[in-house]
C-alpha cells in the first residue's frame, strides 16, 4: 500500500544502515516529506550542531502522495540544519527522483556522520549500498548522473547529486536531479558535500497499491482539468515560469541593480515571448500535465550548442534584473552554469548584484576583484563571477560564504546593502508595495523566501467575498480582508493561510503551482483530503490536514528558536523602510514599508499562530498540536 514505504538510517562514518517502518501515529501527525522531516530534524540534530560538521543530519524524503495517481506528485524534500543561516535548512524539487525512491521502497533517508572518502548511495528495491565515488568527485551535475547510470547499467536510474559547489562547501550549494531540477535555498548541497556524499542513485520496481484506484483516477481527471483549463497554467505550459516576469517587471515589483530600482527598463529582449526564440519546447515532471520546464540550446558564444533546461522565473531576476543585464544569452549561460555547478541561482545572482553595488560605491575595488570590472550590466563579469563563486576563487571565495559572513569579511558598511532575511538573500522581487509579501519573507522559517508563504493572489484585486470564501476554509476567519495589495489589514492571516497551504503540499509531495498559489480556483485542503483517501486510504479531513501543517510549521519554529532565533530575526533590512520605490505603475511608486504598521502585522501574525509577543509558541499551543513533549524520539 502507499503507506508501507520505509525509513532508512544511514551512518556514513560507521558504514551502517538500519531500516524501519514508519508508525501510523507519526503519519497522522506529520504525513510525510517536509512535515516528518521537521520532526526528524528536531529529534536527531542536537542544539548548536555545526551545520558543516559530521553531527548534522541530512534528510531526503518523498511526499506521501508521490508516485500515486495524484497529479503533479513528484516532489523531493531535503532537510537539515542550514550551512547558510544556521536555522532550518529545507528545500524541495521536482523531477522523477522521489517517485523512483518510493518505488524502491523508501520514503525517508536519514543520513548521519561523514564518509572517510567520497561515496554515493545506491538505493534499489528495499536495499541500500554505500559505494565509492572517487571517480565522480569533481564532476559536474550532468556528468555525475551519466557516469553512475553507465556504471550501474541502467538508463532509468534517477539520481540526486551535488556539483562542484557542494564539494567546495559553497554555503548556498544546491542538490540537483536531471538537468535543472534544483533543491535550492538554504545550502543543502553544502550539507551533502560536508558528508562526502556525492550522490544518491535510486531505482525501483516495487508497486504502490492505490486503495481506491477507480475513484482516484476519476477524481484526478477532474483536478487535471481544473488546473490545465486555467489560463495561467496554459501560459505556464507555453512560456514556463518566466511568464511571471512579464507581469511583475511591467508593474514595478522587481528589484533592479541590487535594490536601487524596482523595474528593469528597455528589457524587451528578455520578455518571456522573446525567449521563445531559443526554446526547443517544454518538458514536465512526473505526473504533471502542465509541462513548465523549458528546453533550449545556447545558440552562440563560448557555450554554443550546449543543451539545458529552464530558465525559471528566479533566473530572470538573478541574471537580468539584479545585475542590470538585458542580454538573453547571459540568462541562458548563467542558468546552465548554476545547473552544472549545483548553485542556488537566486542566491548566486543576489550575491553578485550586491557585490556590484559595493563596487559602484567604491567599497570593493579592482584590487578586490582581481581587475574584474564588476559594473552593473557587465554580462561578462556576471558570468565570470559564477565560475569564481563555484570554485571559491578570489572574491568568489568570500561571496560563497553567503550574505552575513561575506559582509563581515568585507566590512566597510557593506552589510547595509544586503537584501536578506535571517542571512538568506531575497529573490528579485520588491515587496515595498506589497505588505503581505513583505511579511511572508520576514517571517519565513528558512530565511527570505517566496516558497514558504507567498499569497500571490493578493495581487489579483479579488473581491472581498471571494477572499472571504478562500481564507475561511478549512478554519473560520472573520477578520478584515481587502482587495488592495498595498493595504496592511488582514494580511497576517493571508500569510499564515498560504504558509500552511505550502507546508501541507510539501508533506503531500505536490507541486505548489497546482495549488491556490496561482489561482483562486486551484486545489486546496478540500481536494487534498479526497486525494489522500482515494490514494492511501487515510481518512483525514481538510481541518486535519490544516492541523498537520500547523504542527509541522510550529516544529520548524521550535527548531529555529532552539538555534537562537529571536523576534529581531523576523524583520526586513532598513532599505525596505527608508528608500521609496522609484518606478512602476502609479500604485507601486513611492512605496516603503511602514515600520509601525509592519510591527503591528508581526504582532498579529504571532497572535494568530498562538505564539507570544516574542514569537515563541505558547505552552497551550504546543499542547493543542500534540508536540509539547518534543523531542519524543518515536522515530
Amino acid at each position: 500500500m502507499a503507506l508501507n514505504r520505509k525509513i532508512a538510517y544511514i551512518n556514513l562514518t560507521k558504514g551502517k544502515i538500519e531500516v524501519k517502518s514508519i508508525p501510523i501515529k507519526l503519519r497522522k501527525l506529520f504525513l510525510g516529506s517536509r512535515g516528518l522531516d521537521m520532526y526528524l530534524m528536531y529529534n536527531h540534530i542536537e542544539p548548536g550542531t555545526d551545520p558543516l560538521g559530521a553531527d548534522n543530519v541530512a534528510l531526503i524524503s518523498a511526499g506521501i502522495l508521490v508516485g500515486t495517481l495524484a497529479s503533479a506528485s513528484a516532489r523531493t524534500h531535503i532537510g537539515g540544519k542550514s550551512p547558510l543561516t544556521g536555522f532550518v535548512g529545507s528545500t524541495n524539487m521536482g523531477g522523477f527522483f522521489a517517485p523512483e525512491m518510493r518505488w524502491a521502497g523508501f520514503d525517508h533517508l536519514v543520513i548521519k556522520g561523514k564518509a572517510e572518502k567520497p561515496v554515493y548511495l545506491w538505493v534499489h528495491n528495499g536495499e541500500i549500498e554505500i559505494r565509492d565515488a572517487l571517480n565522480i568527485w569533481g564532476k559536474d551535475v550532468h556528468e555525475t548522473q551519466e557516469i553512475i547510470r553507465e556504471e550501474l547499467g541502467d538508463r532509468d536510474i534517477k539520481i540526486l547529486t551535488i556539483g562542484l559547489a557542494g564539494e567546495k562547501l559553497v554555503r548556498y550549494a544546491n542538490v540537483m536531479t536531471e538537468l535543472k531540477n534544483a533543491g535550492g535555498r538554504s545550502g543543502m548541497g553544502a550539507l551533502l558535500g560536508s558528508k562526502n556524499l556525492k550522490a544518491i542513485a535510486v531505482r525501483g520496481t516495487m508497486d504502490i497499491k492505490i486503495e481506491h484506484p477507480d475513484e482516484a483516477l476519476e477524481y484526478n481527471k477532474r483536478l487535471i482539468s481544473q488546473v490545465t483549463s486555467a489560463k495561467v497554467s496554459q501560459e505556464q505550459g507555453k512560456l514556463g515560469t518566466t511568464f511571471i516576469w512579464g507581469a511583475t517587471n511591467s508593474q514595478g515589483l522587481v528589484r533592479v541593480r541590487n535594490f536601487q530600482l524596482n523595474q528593469l527598463e528597455e528589457a524587451d529582449d528578455i520578455e518571456p515571448e522573446a525567449l521563445e526564440e531559443f526554446s526547443l519546447g517544454m518538458a514536465g515532471c512526473f505526473g504533471c500535465q502542465v509541462h513548465c520546464r523549458g528546453k533550449y540550446i545556447i545558440p552562440s558564444g563560448p557555450y554554443t550548442g550546449v543543451y539545458d533546461e529552464g530558465p525559471e522565473y528566479t533566473s530572470m531576476g538573478a541574471w537580468a534584473a539584479e545585475p542590470g543585464c538585458r542580454n538573453p544569452l547571459t540568462i541562458l549561460v548563467c542558468n546552465h552554469l548554476v545547473n552544472s555547478y549545483g548553485l542556488d541561482t537566486l542566491e548566486t545572482g543576489s550575491m553578485i548584484a550586491w557585490a556590484m553595488e559595493l563596487y559602484e560605491k567604491g567599497i570593493l575595488t579592482n584590487k578586490d576583484t582581481d581587475g574584474l570590472e564588476l559594473r552593473f550590466g557587465n554580462d561578462e563579469a556576471v558570468i565570470e563571477m559564477v565560475h569564481r563563486i563555484a570554485r571559491r576563487q578570489g572574491l568568489g571565495d568570500i561571496l560563497a560564504e553567503g550574505p552575513l559572513r561575506a559582509a563581515e569579511k568585507i566590512g566597510k558598511d557593506s552589510a547595509q546593502y544586503l537584501i536578506h532575511v535571517k542571512g538568506m538573500s531575497n529573490l528579485h522581487s520588491d515587496e515595498r508595495p506589497t505588505p503581505s509579501l513583505a511579511l511572508g519573507i520576514a517571517t519565513s522559517s528558512r530565511g527570505s523566501d517566496h516558497l514558504r508563504s507567498r499569497p500571490a493572489i493578493d495581487l489579483y484585486h479579488l473581491p472581498e467575498p471571494i477572499l472571504r470564501k478562500i481564507y475561511s476554509q478549512p478554519v473560520a476567519y472573520d477578520g478584515p480582508l481587502t482587495s488592495n495589495f498595498t493595504d496592511y489589514e488582514g494580511k497576517p492571516w493571508q500569510v499564515i493561510w498560504q504558509e500552511l497551504c505550502f507546508e501541507a503540499v510539501d508533506c503531500l509531495g505536490i507541486c505548489k503551482y497546482h495549488t491556490l498559489f496561482l489561482g483562486p480556483n486551484f486545489p486546496n485542503f478540500d481536494e487534498w483530503s479526497k486525494l489522500l483517501y482515494y490514494n492511501t486510504g487515510l481518512e483525514l479531513s481538510p481541518l486535519d490536514i490544516w492541523n498537520i501543517a500547523d504542527r509541522a510549521y510550529t516544529m520548524e519554529r521550535l527548531f529555529n528558536i532552539r538555534e537562537g532565533l529571536t523576534r529581531n530575526d523576523d524583520w526586513l533590512v532598513d532599505r525596505y523602510f527608508d528608500e521609496p520605490t522609484k518606478l512602476g505603475i502609479p500604485i507601486v511608486r513611492g512605496k516603503v514599508i511602514d515600520r509601525d504598521k509592519f510591527r503591528q502585522m508581526i504582532d498579529e501574525y504571532y497572535e494568530l499562530h498562538g505564539w507570544d509577543e516574542n514569537g515563541v509558541p505558547r505552552p497551550e499551543t504546543l499542547r493543542k498540536l500534540g508536540i509539547d513533549q518534543e523531542p519524543s524520539h518515536m522515530l
